[in-house]
């Protein structure tokens, strides 16, 4: 009986020992840390967008700064016995390229003159001049060379050619045509006529001084030659079917649109060599 308690006690203790080394120790265990958070990374501050220049101009010297402000505007005008009969109205004619195609007829004119630049320019930056605060007291910084001073700052031409509308009369009448378009006068609805018209005016600037240039003889060329015309222009006279009578009507009209580039470009060649003679 002594041998089997001795041995039950044996297996006991080997038990436990057997035990005891396979528990690890906690001691000397150092305890586990926590995961770092990742440090948030700090928004960088957006760039300030680069203001907007007022101006850009072709690379390369600059000997004139072509600026045309024809725009994109065409009159609708209709006229009858009275003033109460008189009706005028405007429409956007964005797709129909009007100061492209001025840029083209002056780089015609001077021989596609590399020296020869299109200043581009905000399309807001002539609305003083169309249309300025006080008509009776003029503001010299709603003038050309305030303006053009202002949209010109790096450009560094010698001289610049403006090209704007003007107005003009209904010849023999004090009938008043803005700008580039169409009008019809006349009588009840068979009495009447209707005609294209494109009044514009061409301003050459100092590049320094901003000053006007004046060219007293230019357009007398093309004056005379209208003076002396005997029949009807057959570049204004225009059939009655194509005056628009609603004025959602012109802007798709190619035929407007076609006769309307083909008259600017004429009066402009007529113009142009008057202006660029000493240039």
């Amino acid at each position: 009986m002594f041998r089997n308690f001795a041995a039950i006690t044996i297996l006991v203790l080997c038990f436990t020992a057997a035990g005891s080394a396979q528990t690890p120790s906690t001691a000397d265990t150092p305890p586990a840390t926590a995961p770092a958070k990742p440090v948030a990374k700090k928004a960088q501050p957006k760039a300030k967008a680069a203001a907007k220049q007022p101006v850009a101009a072709e690379a390369g010297p600059c000997r004139l700064g072509v600026i045309s402000a024809v725009g994109d505007r065409f009159a609708v005008q209709k006229f009858g016995l009275t003033v109460f009969e008189t009706e005028d109205s405007e429409v956007a004619v964005d797709g129909w390229g009007l100061d492209d195609l001025v840029v083209s007829r002056v780089r015609a004119a001077t021989n596609n003159d590399p020296t020869v630049k299109r200043i581009a320019y905000p399309k807001s930056a002539l609305e003083p001049f169309y249309n300025p605060t006080s008509r009776f007291l003029p503001d010299p910084r709603e003038g050309l060379p305030a303006i053009v001073r202002g949209i010109t700052p790096t450009a560094k031409c010698d001289r610049y050619l403006v090209v704007t509308r003007s107005k003009g009369q209904v010849p023999g009448t004090n009938l008043v045509l803005d700008g580039i378009g169409a009008y019809n006068r006349g009588v009840g609805s068979i009495l009447r006529h209707s005609h294209l018209f494109a009044n514009i005016a061409l301003s050459m600037l100092d590049g320094i001084t901003y000053e006007r240039i004046n060219r007293p003889f230019a357009g007398v060329g093309a004056r005379l030659a209208a003076g002396l015309r005997i029949t009807e222009d057959p570049l204004t006279k225009l059939d009655n079917s194509l005056f628009p009578e609603s004025t959602s009507a012109v802007a798709g009209s190619a035929a407007l649109r076609e006769r309307t580039k083909t008259l600017i470009a004429t009066n402009l060649d007529q113009m142009l060599p008057d202006y660029l003679k000493n240039d």
